[in-house]
């Protein structure tokens, strides 16, 4: 397989996503939503693999390009799997799904406050025994003392943009709250001296 024939079945999929697809973390029968899919960029395999895949954006031309996008990949595909929603406020019911992918999404989070709503609305919607991806910025590797904080949570990072970081305490605490447990090793991403990118793979305990 070449190169536009790989970017044509992945898409630009988020590398550490498709590192947990091809450890067979997910299955076709499992219903699974991307909370804050955007244009649908990490979607692609799993639409084109026949994956129950869902999504929710804030943005409705996002939303409207990831139907699009859905269609061109599956003629038949149920468009309304993809809603125009706050990641705080999703339009699903409680444990409605297997599996939740939330990358880099959280970090766009105004407060700590808002933070932990959204991360609770996420977990609502996760069934008993799912999944949790979650990639966002972290103050691991020494990012959180070098980095200026603006507002509750919310840092000018060095490499100069401004981003919710999740800390040691804080991912402690949301886990304790809604009894998850890592299904690997938690990893920060240092870019040195500019920023550091966490992957978090959980599991929501029954």
């Amino acid at each position: 397989m070449n190169i536009p024939e790989l970017n044509q079945l992945l898409g630009n999929i988020d590398i550490y996503l498709l590192d947990q697809i091809l450890k067979g973390r997910f299955t076709p029968e499992m219903r699974i939503l991307d909370a804050g899919c955007g244009e649908g960029r990490n979607l692609v395999y799993l639409i084109r693999s026949g994956f129950q895949v869902f999504g929710v954006d804030q943005n409705p031309t996002a939303v409207q390009m990831a139907r699009t996008y859905a269609r061109t990949l599956q003629p038949k595909y149920d468009l309304l799997r993809f809603q125009v929603a706050g990641v705080e406020d999703m339009p699903f019911h409680m444990g409605a799904f297997q599996a939740v992918i939330s990358s880099a999404v959280l970090h766009f989070a105004q407060s700590t406050v808002h933070f932990y709503q959204l991360f609770s609305e996420m977990v609502r919607v996760l069934e008993p025994g799912g999944i949790l991806f979650l990639r966002m910025t972290t103050g691991f590797g020494g990012m959180q003392s070098a980095s200026k904080e603006i507002n509750d949570g919310v840092y000018q990072l060095p490499d100069g943009s401004k981003r919710f970081l999740l800390t040691a305490d804080l991912l402690e605490n949301v886990m304790d709250k809604h009894h998850l447990v890592h299904l690997e090793s938690p990893k920060s991403v240092l870019v040195h001296e500019q920023r550091a990118m966490g992957v978090f793979v959980m599991r929501k305990l029954k």
